[in-house]
């Protein structure tokens, strides 16, 4: 599939998301310019790439989701708020590696893990046709996050957990942000939940509404 694209998977169409994005209030120009270089139609099943640039998450294989171009907006804008980078950053559920491709657009340094083995196998494919050098991928449980590469000055979880993984907050680093959907499993009263690690300890603030798939133990 064409890095370009054509007609609904074109840049002209890509830049219409961008500018509805806008739209729905996301700020951050350097958001907003990844999103518009990150081509979201190689990473969609290609029989749903004439829908990539609407604003909705869409199937991938195995009962797996990519997210909404707002949502993946909006968690990056609250990571960078009042910082110049993301620093180090860990992504847990990297799934077909579209927000990880997003991640490695605003910092230098990115891992990101993913349990699912098929799927992580689509990422590497995915990423590889974008050159993204910087995006490391790992088949691993993410609710272990990743030790060997610790402290990480972020992290984001693209799947819902009921209660904040210890193992992640202990990777990270001081001044460091979390932010992950925080609530039931079944998809019900899941909200962001953004975690800094501040000198006297983790401070939460909670945001939007929003439904991701769970966060499940294990590798497959």
């Amino acid at each position: 599939m064409s890095l370009q694209g054509i007609g609904m998977t074109s840049e002209r169409t890509r830049s219409r998301m961008v500018d509805r994005l806008r739209e729905q209030g996301i700020r951050d120009e350097r958001v907003l310019n990844a999103l518009r270089t990150v081509p979201r139609h190689i990473f969609v099943e290609p029989a749903l790439a004439h829908r990539a640039y609407e604003d909705t998450a869409l199937p991938l294989i195995l009962g797996q989701t990519i997210s909404q171009p707002f949502v993946v907006a909006r968690m990056s804008e609250l990571l960078l708020a009042g910082r110049t980078s993301l620093g180090k950053t860990l992504e847990v559920g990297a799934g077909c590696g579209y927000q990880a491709a997003v991640l490695g657009t605003l910092t230098r340094e990115v891992y990101a893990v993913e349990r699912i083995g098929p799927l992580l196998s689509r990422a590497r494919d995915n990423l590889r046709q974008l050159r993204m050098h910087n995006v490391r991928l790992k088949h691993a449980d993410g609710n272990w996050g990743l030790p060997e590469a610790a402290p990480f000055d972020t992290i984001i979880l693209a799947a819902a957990a009921a209660q904040v993984p210890a193992k992640l907050l202990d990777q990270l680093a001081p001044g460091g942000r979390l932010i992950l959907p925080l609530g039931n499993s079944n998809g019900a009263d899941q909200v962001l939940s953004l975690i800094e690690r501040g000198p006297d300890g983790f401070v939460e603030n909670r945001y939007d509404a929003v439904r991701f798939v769970p966060l499940l133990p294990g590798v497959e």
